[in-house]
């Protein structure tokens, strides 16, 4: 049976923060921009106390919490300690899979020191992080990453959690089917209206009946209410899109306005396929409305998109073709791989902003 570590920093951007800045530590504190189109980035464990979160806008954060501080991103520093933090992990093994700069999973059913138990290995990586960062992680055990994604959740901040094989399926029974992986507000939501709320509600529907309410993640639901997780630990994960968008200073609902903000885009984007040397065929459209809907329109061109113009061209070409009377607030552009749909598709998580 393997042997499956989740990390994951808490509260990581903040958290830097207040290390550096004395003035920071013990207050109510959020990563971003805290003017009319800000959005918290991160949020301190104080501030999340009056309700703030990622994503949330920061004129909902600010009143929530009237007294938060706002600060900006440093992501020069924070990629740094990241890429301190995997050197630790890659000390321990080398199928290490990063989710983000703050998180990763890690197999260590055989590891470069030896050490018959995940459980050590957890609780030295969490010791060598604080050591050598002045951070704390919170880490999950498992055998695997479904469950280990749960755990290192369970007793945050500086936890450290297992769920052993015997243990897991009624574990899971009891969780709520928020706490499952890849559901988010929406879908738990849909669950709830279904009489689905725990991981017993989830186990006592057929494999058919979710497939049917929500298709490919009905499979990966109906396997994660029994402990089943089959996905290795991807140490070299394949990129499947780049993009980029910008949120404007006031909403626009002018055409011309739109296609000249498209071409800052476009260039960002295309200098980043040139970088990673990506291919990809299909381009998305992102257009996030006054309202905060959020809407797409892609186009899959015959060839790799790889110049500025053709792919500033295709997003004018899908602008065209989307209603912008409500008005704008965001508009961004991405390039998307074309590869079969794998099980990591299937279970990409969906971000539910919240910013009612």
């Amino acid at each position: 049976m393997r042997k499956i570590i989740h990390i994951d920093m808490d509260a990581f951007y903040a958290s830097i923060e207040q290390r550096d800045n004395e003035a920071y530590r013990g207050k109510a504190l959020a990563v971003g921009y805290s003017g009319p189109r800000g959005v918290v980035a991160a949020a301190s464990y104080e501030a999340r106390r009056y309700g703030v979160r990622s994503a949330m806008s920061s004129q909902m954060a600010l009143r929530k919490c009237p007294h938060l501080i706002f600060v900006p991103a440093r992501f020069d520093v924070y990629r740094d300690i990241s890429r301190q933090i995997m050197e630790i992990f890659h000390e321990y093994t080398d199928l290490v899979e990063p989710l983000s700069l703050d998180e990763a999973f890690l197999d260590v059913t055989e590891n470069h020191k030896g050490i018959p138990s995940a459980t050590q290995i957890a609780q030295e990586i969490k010791a060598r992080i604080l050591e050598q960062t002045n951070l704390t992680a919170s880490a999950g055990v498992s055998y695997n990453k479904f469950l280990a994604k749960i755990a290192s959740d369970y007793q945050k901040p500086d936890g450290l959690f297992v769920i052993r094989p015997k243990a897991a399926e009624r574990f899971i029974e009891t969780l709520a089917v928020e706490q499952f992986f890849g559901v988010g507000k929406v879908t738990a939501q849909y669950m709830h209206q279904m009489g689905i709320r725990t991981g017993l509600d989830l186990k006592m529907r057929t494999e058919q009946e979710l497939v049917a309410h929500f298709g490919k993640a009905g499979h990966i639901y109906y396997q994660n209410a029994r402990g089943i997780d089959e996905r290795a630990v991807e140490p070299f994960r394949i990129r499947k899109s780049l993009g980029a968008e910008t949120t404007f200073e006031r909403d626009i609902d002018i055409f011309d306005e739109l296609s000249f903000e498209l071409q800052a885009i476009a260039k960002e984007v295309i200098e980043r396929v040139g970088k990673k040397d990506f291919k990809g065929r299909t381009v998305t459209l992102k257009i996030k409305y006054a309202d905060f809907k959020i809407i797409t329109r892609s186009k899959t061109l015959p060839y790799p998109v790889e110049d500025y113009d053709t792919l500033y061209q295709t997003g004018v070409e899908l602008l065209a073709q989307v209603d912008i009377t409500p008005k704008v607030r965001l508009i961004g552009l991405t390039v998307k791989r074309n590869d079969e749909t794998d099980w990591n598709d299937a279970i990409q998580l969906t971000i539910d902003f919240d910013f009612s």
